[in-house]
C-alpha cells in the first residue's frame, strides 16, 4: 500500500523519520511529503494557499497510478487530507487522523496563531496546552524548534472548501493523543461544532495512543504500529 504522510504546521517530511521504517518493513510503500513554502526557512511562502497544499498531495496521488492509498495527517495536515479526499475520494481507501479530524467546508485550521509577513513560526511553547506538550521533554522541544519552518498564514486562515459528499464514503481512523477517543464519542453526541464534519462519516474508528501533540517525536514505535494496525 502507497502510505501518503502530511506533516503538521512547522514540520517537513523528516518529521516522520522515525516512524516510516516500521512502516516500510511491513511491506508499505511511503511518501513522507515536505509541502510548498516547507523546504527552507528562506523561501517566500507568503502567498501559499491551503488550495496550494491540497492540491500538492493530489499531485502526488495523481502520479501514483490507479491503485488506492492511505493518507496520513498530523495535527493541519489532517486538514490538508480532508481536502484531498474531497477532490479524490475514489483514490483513498483510508484516512488515518493523527491527534487530529477532518476540517468543515468554510472552517479554517488555525486563524489565532501570531503571524509576520505573511507567515507563522513556531510560538512560544507557553502557547500550548500541557496536553499538547505531553512527553515532549527539553530534548525533543530543542530539536523541534531547531528543525521548524514557518507556516505559510494562508493555510492556516483560508476556509475549506469541500464539494463532494463521496468524501463521507471514506472510511477513518482518529488516533486521539493529546484528546481521548471517548471525548470524541461524547462531542459527537452533543453535536459540538467541532466534529459536526466528522460525525457525517460513514465508517470512523477511534484509537487511544495517550501522549502530546507530537507522536511522531514522544512515541513514533508506537505510532507506527498504530498506523500499521488502522491500515491493515
Amino acid at each position: 500500500m502507497d502510505i501518503i504522510l502530511i506533516p503538521g504546521f512547522w514540520l517537513d517530511g523528516s518529521s516522520w523519520d522515525e516512524v516510516v521504517p516500521a512502516l516500510r518493513a511491513a511491506g508499505h510503500t511511503t511518501f513522507p511529503l515536505t509541502l510548498p513554502g516547507l523546504e527552507s526557512r528562506d523561501v517566500d511562502r507568503s502567498s501559499i494557499t491551503l488550495r496550494d497544499h491540497i492540491d500538492a498531495v493530489v499531485s502526488v496521488i495523481d502520479s501514483l497510478g490507479p491503485d488506492q492509498v492511505v493518507l496520513v495527517g498530523h495535527s493541519g495536515g489532517g486538514d490538508i487530507a480532508h481536502g484531498v479526499v474531497d477532490a479524490r475520494p475514489d483514490r483513498v481507501a483510508r484516512v488515518v487522523y493523527v491527534d487530529t479530524g477532518p476540517l468543515g467546508d468554510g472552517g479554517v485550521i488555525n486563524d489565532e496563531l501570531p503571524s509576520r509577513g505573511g507567515e507563522i513560526p513556531l510560538p512560544d511553547w507557553s502557547e500550548f496546552s500541557d496536553e499538547h506538550l505531553t512527553d515532549l521533554d527539553d530534548r525533543l522541544r530543542a530539536a523541534f524548534r531547531e528543525r521548524a519552518v514557518p507556516e505559510p498564514l494562508h493555510v492556516a486562515i483560508d476556509p475549506q472548501s469541500l464539494h463532494n459528499d463521496a468524501r463521507y464514503d471514506v472510511p477513518v481512523t482518529i488516533i486521539a493523543c493529546g484528546f481521548t477517543a471517548d471525548q470524541v464519542r461524547s462531542w459527537i453526541d452533543q453535536g459540538e461544532p467541532e466534529v459536526l464534519e466528522l460525525a457525517k462519516i460513514r465508517q470512523v474508528d477511534l484509537v487511544d495512543l495517550p501522549t502530546g501533540h507530537w507522536p511522531q517525536f514522544t512515541r513514533p514505535a508506537d505510532l507506527a504500529a498504530t498506523i500499521l494496525a488502522a491500515i491493515s
